[in-house]
């Protein structure tokens, strides 16, 4: 097992030493190429724990999902330009993004773990860091939430132009998805309006900044509100950024999922504490969230075996 860790981690940093040498990382046939090797690379299930890695390779971890969350944001402006610009009704045309079927998966996923703690459908939805392209606001919108309205939190004006380009023919989306060009950190009382807020796995790219934004949330969400955290897991996390239960200060963990199919992303669901956010670590609650994460329900590869998942996938998908 260490043998197949260090294979992994040579050619993690192998890919890195090529993905940073590139002059830019706007989509393009070198671009795409490094970037789905590393992705398949670090898909499979592995047991690594990269808490534990040298301080060398932690630092090419770091330098590496930041180059990551570039190169993401510029292919989904890339294509949210092509969507917007090349056709009359965007929205019909989405599987043009390769990883659209992914975004649909997620979807799913992330709405079945909803239901499983949330018996009523939301009326509003935050998603923080929704981007040019804000695949998960449509896919639940369009498949799962079709009365919820979902209101789109970016600091880049840009982003959010070319997001409203998509959804603006759309008769329906159009009224249920709203846009909003601020920083989150400077939201306070109209986080009190949502029922579920999401955070994207790439606002907040150092664990610091993520604690900042989290703890600002706990402070204004309504007591009760559920909020939605992307992290990741094994080798996916030279991906993504990881969030631990005890990150999430002001929060119970209530479920800790960790997918096995090319669903890259782990999905934390936690509750705003009805106690004072200020006094939830003093009062027990870090070790309590440990509890609940060594505790967590991993969801495996819906075409292996056969579960819930796949059930669900298969109902939906019947007429």
């Amino acid at each position: 097992m260490v043998c197949e860790e260090e294979l992994l981690i040579e050619k993690v940093c192998k890919l890195y030493d090529q993905i940073s040498t590139l002059e830019s990382l706007k989509p393009c046939k070198d671009v795409d190429s490094l970037f789905t090797q590393l992705v398949h690379t670090c898909m499979p299930p592995s047991p690594i724990d990269v808490t534990k890695l040298s301080t060398n390779v932690q630092e090419i971890r770091t330098k590496l999902i930041r180059l990551c969350g570039e190169a993401e944001g510029l292919l989904e402006s890339h294509y949210s330009a092509i969507l917007g610009n090349s056709y009359d009704n965007p929205l019909h045309h989405l599987n043009i993004f390769p990883y659209y079927s992914n975004y649909l998966k997620l979807g799913l996923l992330e709405f079945t773990i909803l239901n499983q703690h949330y018996t009523k459908t939301p009326s509003k939805i935050a998603f923080v860091g929704s981007g040019p392209l804000p695949l998960t606001s449509i896919v639940l919108a369009s498949n799962h939430l079709p009365t919820t309205t979902f209101h789109n939190y970016d600091i880049d004006p840009l982003a959010n132009s070319k997001a409203l380009r998509l959804v603006s023919s759309d008769l329906d989306l159009s009224k249920r998805m709203v846009f909003h060009t601020n920083d989150i950190s400077n939201v306070t009382n109209d986080l009190e309006d949502y029922e579920v807020v999401y955070l994207a796995a790439l606002v907040g790219m150092d664990i610091e900044t993520k604690k900042r934004i989290v703890k600002h949330l706990a402070r204004y969400m309504a007591k009760g509100a559920l909020l939605m955290v992307r992290s990741a897991h094994g080798a996916r996390a030279f991906l993504y950024p990881v969030v631990n239960p005890s990150d999430l200060g002001g929060f119970e963990v209530l479920s800790v999922f960790h997918p096995t199919n090319e669903v890259i992303n782990s999905v934390v669901i936690a509750q705003k504490c009805l106690i004072p956010t200020h006094s939830s670590l003093e009062n027990g609650l870090g070790s309590k969230l440990q509890n609940y994460y060594s505790n967590e329900i991993k969801v495996s590869n819906p075409l292996i075996n056969g579960n819930v998942t796949e059930e669900l996938v298969t109902k939906e998908e019947l007429p």
